[in-house]
């Protein structure tokens, strides 16, 4: 498997006298949505593309309600998901509130499976220039 990356140049936003260096971006080859993925794990599969995408689909509700509750979601070797915060600090910890927290996130972790599929991409610069 390759991926194609384009070449980007940045400034550093902490030194913005600083050079700018240039970097390698990840170029997006393209989408899969929800409906193709079903397509293509039914192909390797003995469920219908129909039976799949409901799998699909409840997968996607049942995630981010189990994350909404506090629960790490572990999905084997693909992987966990949980919630990360970032929050206002305050000088004691009997101040500390709920309202500090400014912003929540999903994160991901990859598992066995997933890193060593990660490992095994190809890094191919592309030959069209960057849109960055």
């Amino acid at each position: 498997m390759s991926v194609k990356f384009n070449v980007v140049e940045r400034g550093n936003p902490s030194d913005l006298q600083a050079p700018k260096k240039f970097y390698p971006s990840i170029q997006s080859s393209g989408r899969v949505t929800t409906r193709e993925l079903a397509e293509i794990a039914a192909r390797e599969s003995t469920m219908s593309p129909a039976d799949m995408m409901g799998a699909l689909e409840i997968y996607l509700s049942i995630i981010p309600r189990e994350l909404a509750k506090g629960n790490i979601v572990e999905l084997g070797d693909f992987g966990n998901f949980w919630l990360k915060t970032t929050s206002e600090g305050v000088e004691n910890e009997e101040d500390v509130r709920a309202t500090q927290i400014t912003s929540v996130l999903p994160r991901f972790i990859p598992g066995k499976l997933f890193k060593n599929v990660l490992n095994s991409i190809e890094f191919v610069k592309s030959s069209t220039p960057s849109q960055d």
